[in-house]
């Protein structure tokens, strides 16, 4: 972790951005929330911005009011995909594949959070698991040479709850049968991503593959996550801590993920998102990860998993 911020005292912003226009982006979960307000802020910058979502008229409604903001001829289009359902995922990276000839970052943003009851993907995964470990690492895979051959980036949207659960991966009970708990749950779900994304780096780097990965967190913002997910009581709560700064915008929750998506000169054995109390809010720059994250011999475990799981193995070659 630095001891200052790279970028100063304000942190990062997307004042730092600078044209993006012969730039493409993929982002999974942007119709709503910090995804939204991602595509938002490459768009301003003349990106070309793919959602990758799971609802067809919330993302038309996306689409209308990015184009009546940026005019028509706005760069942004949605292919239809559930992180909840594998057979999607592979039928929208083929649709990607056929329409996207570079892929300059994948911005693996989508998720489900504290789910009150447990509940199981189409292909029987604990959903929080599924949507969000499961479903982006089948989708890396089968991006992966789109985004090598562009010399591009995966940047997956990780949480602060991965620190608060178990603090390692279940591998007994993946879909927690045993003890279910919407907000452990929920924190073993990132945590796995975050594993993956650091073994990701460590294959990559082994197999000297050019594809850079960051991971970032977005802090405490004001989206709709918990809103579509959690369950009465934890609404209740975030609705009031949404009226407190303990909570920031939806708008600057999408800075890490456009940080990591486009900046140079970042550290992949980072961690970043909001530096202020506790990480929820503050300037963006890099926080501290703990060291139970970078555990090889579990991560590697939870590969194998993985690719058994979903039935893909990444095609490095």
């Amino acid at each position: 972790m630095a001891d200052k911020n790279q970028f100063g005292k304000r942190g990062w912003t997307p004042e730092r951005l600078g044209d993006l226009s012969t730039k493409t982006y993929l982002i999974t979960g942007a119709n709503t929330g910090a995804g939204f307000e991602a595509a938002r802020i490459l768009l301003g910058k003349g990106a070309e911005v793919v959602m990758l979502n799971r609802n067809k008229t919330k993302s038309e409604q996306a689409i209308e009011d990015l184009e009546q903001q940026f005019g028509a001829d706005a760069k942004i289009s949605f292919i239809q995909m559930d992180l909840a359902d594998l057979s999607s995922v592979r039928q929208a990276a083929k649709e990607v594949i056929k329409r996207i000839p570079k892929i300059d970052a994948l911005i693996c943003n989508a998720a489900i959070a504290q789910v009150p009851k447990q509940r199981f993907t189409t292909d029987g995964f604990e959903s929080q698991l599924g949507v969000n470990h499961y479903g982006h690492f089948l989708l890396c895979g089968l991006l992966f040479q789109r985004v090598e051959e562009s010399n591009g980036r995966i940047v997956v949207v990780g949480s602060e709850g991965y620190k608060m659960g178990i603090k390692t991966i279940q591998f007994d009970d993946m879909n927690w049968d045993k003890n279910y708990h919407p907000m452990n749950t929920y924190c073993h779900s990132k945590l796995a991503q975050i594993m993956f994304a650091y073994e990701l780096q460590d294959r990559i780097k082994a197999l000297g593959k050019q594809v850079e990965v960051y991971v970032c967190h977005p802090g405490a913002s004001a989206t709709s996550l918990i809103k579509n997910s959690g369950g009465l009581r934890d609404r209740i709560v975030f609705k009031l801590m949404s009226m407190t700064p303990l909570v920031q915008s939806a708008e600057k929750g999408a800075y890490p993920e456009v940080m990591c998506a486009t900046e140079e000169n970042l550290h992949q054995k980072a961690y970043y998102g909001p530096t202020g109390r506790m990480n929820w809010t503050g300037p963006v720059g890099e926080c501290k990860l703990e060291s139970f994250v970078q555990d090889r011999e579990i991560a590697s475990k939870l590969w194998t998993i993985s690719e058994e799981q979903t039935g893909q193995n990444f095609q490095f070659e």
